[in-house]
């Protein structure tokens, strides 16, 4: 089956043949599969496999490679990119070992648990916080691609804004720039039009309008 997230299917006892993107591989209790959007995977049990699977939404994961990576990504569109640079295998199976793979057991028994008591809102903080413990035990596990992503190399490649923002009131101008375009959202805005209504050339407009909120 396929479906439009990912898939960190953790066997929990058992053992079974699965067929995916990495052909027919035998997993086994401590194993764990990863798989990603929309790729297939079949399963065939030896006698029997408890499995307990996390489904991730896809959004959500590349909001999570967006703040990992916040360094070297200018905003989240790059995200998707940047995950299929590093993630270019989509079907996976970690072999964390029995031991390994205990460690997260209460945790998922945990989050199971809360996911189907439903409460998401009251529950948020926690489940949130058991997926990344849970993560923190698989990810270094994951295979990602030899690239190289230092600092200095993205920076050469795509000039970005710096990460250290003060925190100071925001300018009036730039306070009436933005209320101006949510006021107006269907009006065709230059940046010289919107200068001229708070009364600032178009380039000290840009540069206040950056400092504010960070883009333009």
């Amino acid at each position: 089956m396929a479906y439009d997230c990912v898939k960190i299917i953790v066997v929990r006892d058992g053992s079974a043949f699965l067929f995916s993107e990495f052909g027919q591989q035998p997993v086994n209790t401590g194993d764990v599969v990863l798989l990603g959007a929309n790729v297939l995977c079949g399963s065939e049990p030896e006698s029997h496999i408890t499995v307990t699977t996390i489904y991730a939404d896809t959004d959500y994961v590349l909001d999570q490679v967006r703040w990992q990576y916040a360094g070297l990504l200018q905003d989240r569109l790059d995200a998707q990119g940047f995950a299929e640079t590093i993630y270019t295998e989509a079907a996976q199976i970690l072999r964390l070992g029995e031991d390994r793979a205990g460690m997260v057991m209460p945790w998922l028994d945990e989050l199971v648990a809360l996911s189907i008591d439903g409460n998401f809102v009251r529950h948020y903080l926690r489940m949130q916080a058991l997926w990344f413990q849970i993560a923190s035990v698989i990810a270094p596990f994951i295979t990602v691609s030899p690239v190289r992503i230092s600092r200095s190399q993205r920076a050469h490649i795509r000039p970005i804004l710096p990460r250290d923002r003060r925190f100071a009131p925001l300018r009036v101008d730039a306070r009436r720039a933005a209320a101006l375009l949510r006021e107006n959202p269907a009006r065709r805005w230059t940046l010289e039009a919107l200068a001229a209504e708070v009364h600032l050339s178009p380039s000290r407009l840009s540069s206040v309008f950056v400092e504010a909120y960070g883009k333009t």
